[in-house]
């Protein structure tokens, strides 16, 4: 489970790399439709996901942050054994990891601006919040609300959570 923990740990940054590698090269680089309607307009929508992509990475990474393997999840029982406290998921921990999403969208657009045959608007930075905010939204109404809404959402996310934290007992 440790090499797990550190997989989803280390998978935003290395989709952050993965973003700034795909904004380094022209737009039809990876690919072309041949309808150029159709391809502007997927290219554009992916613009809504992208950020939002990082920002549910940023989540399940912060989720694996329970005791690791060999160590306590309290402060400590007099034992000699290394504790550590358990880093909770709060709303404000959810708003800080979507603040972070939404920044590198706007550092991704300024990168943008430099490379040939691409541009950076504002438009496009737009679609990157609202991506990350509509995010933002579903995870604070499924894992931190009462629990009626987004019921399926909220037992992934509980789920996914439980499987990284080790309860002594």
């Amino acid at each position: 489970m440790f090499f797990v923990k550190w997989i989803f740990r280390i998978l935003p940054f290395a989709y952050m790399v993965a973003v700034w590698v795909m904004s380094s090269m022209p737009s039809n680089a990876v690919v072309e439709l041949p309808i150029l309607s159709v391809d502007r307009f997927i290219k554009e929508s992916l613009h809504l996901v992208e950020f939002a992509i990082l920002f549910w990475l940023f989540v399940a990474a912060w989720l694996t942050l329970g005791a690791d393997e060999g160590e306590g999840a309290g402060t400590g029982s007099g034992t000699g054994a290394k504790t550590r406290q358990r880093v909770s998921f709060t709303a404000r921990v959810s708003l800080i990891l979507a603040i972070v999403a939404g920044a590198y969208g706007i550092v991704d657009e300024i990168h943008q601006s430099f490379v040939p045959y691409r541009s950076a608007t504002v438009i496009d930075a737009v679609k990157d919040w609202t991506g990350v905010l509509v995010s933002l939204y579903l995870v604070r109404v499924a894992y931190f609300g009462d629990g009626t809404r987004f019921v399926r959402l909220r037992k992934v996310l509980k789920g996914f959570e439980g499987m990284f934290v080790r309860v002594r007992g």
